[in-house]
């Protein structure tokens, strides 16, 4: 099933449409990465990325990153890069209406995954994480990035910035959760180092310079405690604010 390592670190839809605001920036880099999840794609997303590779190739079953959203979702939640909605509609809430915002440059992203969970009216905001958000006065106690950090363009640590923009949005306790898979420190075999290689030269990832260390490095920077848990090539995280 996989290499299995902890590390720890302390002290440190239908309806209206995604409303745009400044971060989200049409043409930029971040931009092309996010539109590579296509309509086609993520009608295969599911079946193709969370049934077969991340099994087969990441030696990772999507249930680990359900368990991470089952043990720290709350009742206002942010999940930044939802995909097809997937773990949202799957995952036990505290609540039963829960407050969820969803972020994404990419509308058509944005639109699967809010149609999916529509039964919690979750509002959808076309943002990029790689600058400020302004996420309309919201703050949340959860936030995911689940499968997000490699594919965010700027190569590692840059990328990291992704954190130094949540954290204005999140309450004091709050919980920063999510997986990636990192080019180098995580346990590659022939088959996906392949695959990872190939998908980076297609473009739909962009974790050539991504490390564990330099996750660890990040959180460990940002957070006042913060765990990674390594699945095969997949690492799981959690930090607290």
């Amino acid at each position: 099933m996989g290499e299995q390592r902890d590390r720890e670190g302390s002290e440190a839809g239908e309806g209206s449409e995604a409303r745009e605001g400044s971060g989200a920036r049409e043409g930029s880099e971040a931009a092309a990465a996010a539109d590579v999840y296509s309509r086609p794609l993520l009608a295969l997303y599911d079946t193709l990325v969370l049934g077969v590779v991340c099994r087969a190739v990441w030696r990772c079953p999507p249930e680990e990153m359900l368990a991470l959203y089952d043990r720290h979702v709350t009742g206002r939640h942010l999940d930044i890069g939802p995909g097809t909605g997937y773990f949202l509609d799957r995952c036990r809430f505290p609540t039963r209406l829960p407050e969820i915002t969803l972020v994404d440059l990419n509308p058509t992203v944005l639109a699967t995954a809010r149609r999916r969970i529509a039964r919690y009216d979750p509002a959808a905001l076309r943002r990029d994480v790689l600058r400020p958000m302004d996420l309309e006065g919201r703050r949340f106690t959860s936030a995911a990035l689940n499968f997000v950090l490699h594919c965010l363009p700027s190569g590692a640590p840059a990328k990291f910035a992704v954190f130094d923009h949540l954290l204005p949005h999140l309450e004091p306790g709050a919980t920063v959760f999510g997986s990636t898979v990192p080019a180098r420190g995580v346990p590659h075999t022939a088959v996906s180092r392949f695959h990872q290689r190939e998908c980076v030269r297609r473009g739909v990832l962009n974790n050539s310079e991504d490390s564990l260390e330099l996750l660890d490095e990040a959180l460990g920077s940002r957070f006042g405690r913060h765990r990674i848990r390594v699945r095969g090539t997949v690492a799981l995280f959690e930090a607290t604010v």
